[in-house]
């Protein structure tokens, strides 16, 4: 009964720490005075609290402000050097990986570019080893001050193998990935503490949870987030940052059917929505259209020189077959996300990705078009349909959301020394509630 005492009282020490840290980190530079309101906690409890985070260095002050007639405030805001996260994309042309400091500051980044269908499982998993030493290295930063690395990635993410494995385990399909386990490899390739946790998940959800907290979703009760690439999903987010009830599910959106007996997808099926807008099927639909591309561009090259014959700038004279083939992409896209809001009823729609990037400020006009003839109209009337606001890094940065997430909610404390592998879930799945369900 002691023990279990013992536990209580840890545990309530432990939120509200995580009260305050989430609250100054979303809403600060906050006062001592401004945190009891927000917290729910009495003036006492938020003296205790910020004194222990302030001792431990996850807190500093950020100024002084003026009061009603007594003696100035004091606000305080989350210490950026207070720790340090690792983001990583696997992309489908590229691995990325980034070094941050708390404020989500970029202290280093690499980037490892990947073949046409290079998605070799080895090959990856090096890329990460070496990825992480070289941001580590070149930002002069200490292994022991890592509160965890995030990693995106494309695919269904399983938190065990069927067979038993630990750790999560990558069904990536279309890149050749069955039942990887991804989590159990890096655990033993990456050289970093083995306290420093691991968390992967799908890089639509990270782009997600990116543009959620910090970008194009923020204040929105329900948002849908599109990561169009070499291919294509999505992810729906329900609730505030720091709503208990929030949701967030990755989808396999690239692989709806937007055309019956349509084109055969990479995934195997046909007339998936990837097949049509994802920028592989685009350089191949460029190429069979006669586009004038050399036999080994890449989709990133494919995909420019596309846009820039449809839009060859001023006194070029526009490529009829570009245009029609962007032209057909839109009404694909914009069909695709009016089943978003037929389906979601989200309030904004955001697109993003770097193929999305490219595409967007193009196409949007066309997309929000045919996604409101698509579209319920009622459904239409409430979402809006915009470019995310975080540029081609979404994604690392959310990678590094997911530490940085368990981080808060365990109210700063880090990783005990041993523990290795996957976090507890008692420790993780607190945020992971909110920010994550199965697949579907």
């Amino acid at each position: 009964m002691a023990e279990r005492n013992r536990r209580t009282v840890r545990d309530l020490r432990r939120g509200n720490r995580a009260r305050v840290l989430q609250r100054l980190y979303f809403d600060g530079p906050l006062s001592r005075q401004e945190l009891g309101p927000v917290t729910g906690l009495s003036s006492g409890s938020i003296s205790n609290v910020v004194a222990e985070l302030s001792a431990e260095g996850l807190l500093e002050e950020a100024g002084v402000v003026d009061s009603d007639g007594g003696r100035p405030r004091t606000l305080l805001r989350v210490a950026p050097d207070g720790g340090l996260l690792v983001g990583i994309d696997i992309g489908e042309t590229r691995v990325r990986v980034e070094l941050f400091d708390l404020s989500l500051t970029e202290l280093a980044r690499t980037e490892r570019l990947l073949a046409q269908h290079g998605y070799d499982v080895e090959r990856i998993v090096a890329h990460v080893r070496t990825g992480v030493a070289d941001v580590l290295r070149d930002a002069g930063a200490d292994p022991r001050r890592l509160l965890g690395i995030g990693i995106g990635v494309p695919g269904i993410i399983e938190r065990d193998g069927p067979d038993g494995t630990s750790g999560a385990v990558v069904h990536g399909q279309t890149i050749g990935w069955r039942a990887v386990p991804f989590e159990h490899l890096l655990r033993e390739a990456v050289d970093v503490p083995p306290e420093v946790p691991l968390f992967i998940d799908n890089g639509a959800k990270t782009l997600g949870q990116a543009e959620m907290w910090f970008g194009g979703g923020r204040g929105a009760g329900a948002a849908a987030i599109a990561l169009i690439g070499s291919g294509v999903g999505a992810c729906v987010d329900h609730g505030d940052v720091l709503d208990e009830d929030r949701t967030s599910l990755a989808l396999e959106w690239g692989h709806t059917t937007v055309q019956l007996r349509g084109r055969r997808c990479r995934c195997g099926s046909i007339g998936c929505l990837e097949a049509y807008a994802g920028a592989e099927a685009l350089r191949e639909r460029w190429r069979e259209a006669g586009g004038p591309l050399p036999e080994d561009a890449d989709d990133e090259t494919a995909l420019a020189a596309l846009l820039a014959a449809a839009f060859p700038g001023r006194g070029g004279t526009p490529d009829p077959v570009a245009l029609v083939l962007l032209d057909e992409t839109a009404e694909c896209l914009g069909a695709a996300l009016a089943d978003l809001v037929n389906l979601f009823l989200p309030e904004r729609i955001l697109i993003g990705g770097w193929a999305g990037l490219l595409l967007g400020p193009r196409l949007l006009p066309e997309i929000r078009r045919y996604a409101s003839e698509y579209a319920l109209s009622h459904a239409a009337a409430r979402t809006t349909i915009e470019m995310g606001r975080l540029g081609p890094d979404a994604v690392t940065v959310g990678a590094a959301t997911l530490p940085l997430a368990d981080f808060l909610t365990r109210g700063g404390s880090r990783p005990e020394p041993g523990g290795g592998g996957t976090p507890p879930r008692t420790a993780v799945e607190a945020v992971r509630e909110r920010h994550r369900t199965p697949v579907i």
